[in-house]
């Protein structure tokens, strides 16, 4: 194959990833995608790469959709469990910018749309953060994470809830 992986020196010594989490059915446990680059010597070009692992999470602090940070064991926990979460960077839907540690929305900081909503007036169908619920208010009504997933074997399985 023509694309191969870039070793160094460093490239082996890297023990923490940052991920997404994605839904899974094992217990204490949480399936992350980490993404990466691969260089391709004949294009000259890097391309996306995404591999899936296993994290032990038992005291549950991600759901599906959250950004984590996740680090390699020293061993393997089972055949499948490889990492493990160590905190959760991102929840899903409230993202933070890291440099300045104020809340975004839509590639816009709050502040700036506040600011732009106080000089030309804040329309009726606009959303309004400060009186939004945090997320969660939801569950068993319209967000459906905190409902056990499994793996579906059959396509007639109609189950929302299953992989």
């Amino acid at each position: 194959m023509a694309a191969r992986k870039i070793t160094s020196g460093t490239a082996n010594k890297v023990k923490y990833f940052m991920g997404v989490c994605q839904p899974t059915w094992k217990e204490n446990a949480t399936k992350v995608e980490i993404f990466g680059h691969e260089y391709d010597h004949r294009l000259h070009m890097f391309f996306r790469t995404k591999r899936s692992v296993f994290a032990h999470d038992p005291e549950k602090k991600c759901k599906t959709g959250d950004t984590i940070l996740v680090r390699q064991l020293p061993q393997k926990m089972t055949r499948l469990i490889t990492h493990e979460v160590i905190d959760v960077i991102y929840p899903l839907g409230d993202v933070t910018d890291p440099i300045t540690g104020k809340k975004v929305a839509a590639g816009v900081y709050r502040d700036e749309i506040k600011i732009v909503n106080e000089a030309f007036g804040k329309s009726k169908t606009g959303f309004d953060y400060d009186t939004a619920p945090p997320r969660g208010d939801q569950e068993g009504i319209r967000d459906f994470t905190d409902k056990p997933t499994y793996k579906k074997y059959h396509e007639e399985d109609q189950d929302p809830h299953a992989l």
